[in-house]
């Protein structure tokens, strides 16, 4: 496997650089069919103009999408100069299987993977059963792919908490032992109060001050329509604070269909808000969900100077 840069490298870099920029990343889905491929690589194309630390590609809930995932992952990998880092999840494979997702990315000279234990397929929220060969916890799934080869591994971390944890000191627990079987970063899920972050990177220190070191990357998504911002929500198990739900829920406005326009002007307000907090307080990288479109991230980075708008038209 030719070895690739690893993302602390590159955010590291970023830091050295003296510049005062924080870096950015984004995330990528696999696309369903050509028409939602070729609006993917728009996006690709428009992000790889803005000079991203990294892009990832995320994983369909039992791996629904592992071949197309494997393919993008590894098209954006030959094709562009963009730094792919590839999710994994356990749910729904055996050892064998997972070892070989390793090798076909390494295959692809892909050497960052995004660890995850993943959702269940069909209902993410459902109770979720362990393959009969596979592993049990995201932390067993790190120490399997950092023992393939020079893999560089992430793994995912809650600001409010995972929804199956019993409570926070849980959590955080979890997330530790992951990053002491040798992750070297996470990546939060979505949230939307800054404090949840800040109050997550304070108990991981708390916790363990070496593993509390490593990168936290907090994940922002634009909101540009109510309803499915709700659906993701909903899927994650994760909350709109009620006072940004209401003020959403006026933009919509109460026709037969939302204001997007007006939702959309919310959401972009919001997530540079929360960008700009974020910076402040010394978050190491930002990562926005795309959804496949570079128009509203681009926004949001234009807000913050790191961008244009002109750069997207995704």
């Amino acid at each position: 496997m030719t070895q690739t840069p690893s993302i602390v490298d590159r955010i590291r870099s970023s830091a050295d650089s003296g510049s005062n920029r924080i870096p950015f990343s984004v995330e990528f889905s696999p696309p369903r069919d050509e028409a939602a491929e070729a609006r993917l690589w728009r996006a690709v194309r428009a992000f790889e103009r803005m000079n991203p630390a990294f892009v990832s590609m995320t994983y369909g809930a039992g791996g629904s999408t592992r071949d197309r995932t494997v393919r993008v992952t590894g098209e954006i990998a030959d094709q562009t100069t963009l730094l792919p880092v590839a999710h994994l999840t356990a749910v729904g494979h055996s050892i064998d299987e997972l070892r070989a997702m390793c090798g076909a990315y390494a295959d692809r000279g892909i050497s960052n993977i995004l660890v995850l234990r993943g959702d269940p397929p069909g209902d993410p929220l459902g109770d979720w059963v362990k393959h009969p060969d596979g592993v049990e916890y995201a932390e067993e799934l790190v120490r399997l792919v950092r023992a393939m080869g020079d893999f560089h591994v992430g793994v995912a971390s809650f600001p409010e908490g995972h929804y199956r944890a019993p409570d926070l000191e849980h959590d955080t627990k979890y997330l530790v032992q992951k990053l002491r079987a040798g992750a070297e970063y996470s990546i939060t899920q979505m949230f939307f109060d800054v404090d949840d972050y800040l109050r997550l990177r304070d108990r991981v220190v708390a916790f363990d001050a070496e593993q509390g070191a490593k990168p936290i990357i907090p994940e922002i998504m634009p909101i540009t329509s109510l309803r499915s911002a709700r659906r993701s929500l909903e899927l994650s198990g994760s909350r709109l604070p009620v006072a940004l739900e209401e003020r959403l829920v006026r933009a919509a406005g109460d026709g037969p269909e939302e204001n997007r326009a007006a939702v959309r002007e919310v959401g972009i307000e919001v997530a540079t808000e929360m960008a700009e907090r974020l910076i402040s307080e010394g978050a190491p990288c930002l990562h926005f969900i795309t959804l496949n479109f570079a128009r509203a991230t681009s926004e949001v980075l234009a807000n913050l100077g790191l961008s244009t708008p002109a750069a997207a038209t995704a």
